[in-house]
């Protein structure tokens, strides 16, 4: 009974923190794995692979955790978040704090697994997270705060493994940078009226809804530049370059599926959409660097 009690929470704390769109930031984890292997022309060590794992797991799991709690007086006067876990009951203020807590001791452990430098800068990580959390209350930059925050997926995964940085994740980085800035940017066009009422900061609420869609094209332009500009000493080749013309068709399309008039498909747009992106561009990559 108190297996199935327990098993019950931690699945309602996985739903809390959305653990299945993991996939988002996932498969650019990845593909910093595969930038260190193709820079050091050889694999990583099996454990290393499984540390980068649990670490973005890890991170991710208390970057969501402390969004959800810092949020929930914000999501409970909200009435499309009023039914998220914490305000509505579903998960006690003690037992996310438990969850964050858990999660942050396993990111940090998987940091210090891998290397020093990791170790160091997974503080820094954890600084960013909480300032993503409280962003939207001082400036309409949040959207590129949240981006910096799963930019760090692939740069953490080159530095487990290699110690250093180069030219090619480092345009990695940036190309998830623009990429999540742009989506969230149309994901906050759902809670437009709500921030403007509560003054709340955000691109939407800064720039009304057309403006806002023109930035989101640029941010999802600068993407495609950016992942192009990965190929200059990458040793990725024209296997990568299709995976990006790829890319470029599916985020065409999902810019079809929202306009400032008609938001009825923001949450295909937003949830199925950016799985197909980020995977296709890992397994590519993947098999370019296999090829």
């Amino acid at each position: 009974m108190r297996q199935t009690l327990l098993f019950a929470k931690i699945k309602t704390l996985l739903e809390m923190i959305k653990f299945s769109h993991t996939v988002f930031a996932f498969p650019f984890a990845l593909m910093g794995v595969i930038l260190a292997a193709l820079a050091a022309g050889a694999l990583p060590g099996f454990g290393q692979v499984v540390w980068i794992c649990v670490a973005m797991v890890g991170a991710r799991s208390t970057a969501m955790g402390l969004n959800r709690l810092i949020d929930a007086r914000i999501d409970a006067d909200n009435p499309r978040t009023a039914q998220r876990h914490i305000p509505a009951g579903k998960v006690a203020v003690w037992e996310a704090v438990l969850f964050i807590l858990v999660a942050t001791l396993i990111f940090l452990l998987a940091a210090w697994m891998l290397n020093p430098l990791c170790f160091k800068l997974a503080p820094v990580a954890l600084g960013f997270f909480v300032l993503y959390a409280y962003a939207k209350r001082f400036t309409h930059f949040a959207h590129l705060i949240l981006g910096l925050c799963l930019a760090a997926a692939p740069l953490g995964a080159f530095i487990a493994l290699s110690g250093t940085l180069t030219w090619p994740v480092v345009s990695l980085s940036l190309a998830v940078l623009f990429w999540v800035a742009g989506f969230d940017i149309f994901y906050a066009l759902q809670d437009y009226d709500f921030d403007l009422v509560r003054g709340l900061h955000s691109i939407p609420s800064r720039l009304g809804l057309d403006k806002s869609f023109l930035l989101v094209r640029i941010f999802h332009g600068l993407m495609l530049v950016f992942l192009l500009l990965v190929l200059p000493g990458s040793g990725l080749g024209w296997i990568y370059f299709v995976g990006v013309l790829v890319v470029a068709a599916l985020l065409l399309y999902e810019h079809s599926l929202v306009t400032p008039d008609d938001l009825s498909k923001l949450n295909a747009a937003f949830f199925n959409m950016n799985g197909y992106i980020s995977v296709t561009i890992f397994l590519f990559t993947l098999t370019d660097a296999l090829v």
